[in-house]
């Protein structure tokens, strides 16, 4: 699994001198999901959990509502090839957040810091982490990727897999949280997004406007609430 996921190269380290020598760096790897015969998108990720991946993104995206949604999916050769249920289950794409999950703030610091133990980040700094935790102390599943979206597509993923109540969970991710990732926090009614890194003001509208918690350049033991903080005790 590591050599789909990284690659040695050689080059040339410049530090008062130049010398040539070698490291591992992240591979990017293109999958093409097809959707009934259809091309849909061409994704640039990182090779592991592609299955939970394609799954997150096409929840994310609204093709599906829920697993049952999908008749097959086949994954193979950098390839997607998903056939949709004849009909689609109803679902619901929620305006709020329906939750009454409160979380510890010593919680919230354990969650990032369980993210932030990746061994590839240690060696490349180039991936991302996102982490699904049930009532914000259990790990359900962490994920790592290119982008913080695709990492936060695969943790949904597997959530949709094993059929968790988003609703009793928090997420956890790195980077700084666009609107995009509040979105998809939004649609699979996840009440309580922690990152390292900052929101934007669209996000945090949202965050306001939909009822989700985000917790904000937690970092030790501090952390910046910009909505909701009533969940936090």
């Amino acid at each position: 699994m590591t050599d789909r996921i990284l690659k040695t190269v050689e080059y040339t380290r410049v530090n008062g001198g130049f010398s040539i020598t070698r490291e591992r760096v992240i591979r990017e790897t293109a999958l093409k999901i097809n959707v009934d015969g259809r091309h849909l998108a061409t994704a640039m990720i990182t090779a592991a959990m592609e299955k939970e991946f394609v799954i997150g993104h096409l929840f994310s995206q609204g093709i599906i509502d829920n697993i049952i949604d999908i008749k097959s999916i086949d994954i193979k050769d950098n390839t997607a090839d998903i056939t949709l249920a004849a009909v689609k289950a109803e679902g619901k794409n929620p305006t709020r957040i329906t939750s009454d999950l409160k979380v510890n703030r010593e919680d919230i610091f354990t969650c990032v810091r369980a993210i932030l133990k990746s061994e590839i980040f240690t060696e490349t700094e180039a991936v991302h982490s996102a982490g699904l935790f049930r009532g914000g102390r259990e790990e359900i599943c962490i994920a790592e990727d290119l982008g913080r979206h695709n990492a936060l597509d695969k943790v949904i993923g597997f959530g949709l897999l094993k059929n968790v109540d988003f609703s009793t969970t928090l997420a956890a991710s790195t980077g700084r949280q666009p609107l995009e990732m509040i979105l998809k926090c939004q649609r699979a009614n996840i009440p309580i997004i922690a990152t390292k890194g900052v929101p934007t003001t669209l996000a945090v509208e949202t965050a306001e406007k939909a009822e989700i918690t985000i917790a904000g350049l937690v970092r030790g033991n501090t952390m910046i609430v910009y909505s909701h903080p009533s969940r936090i005790e």
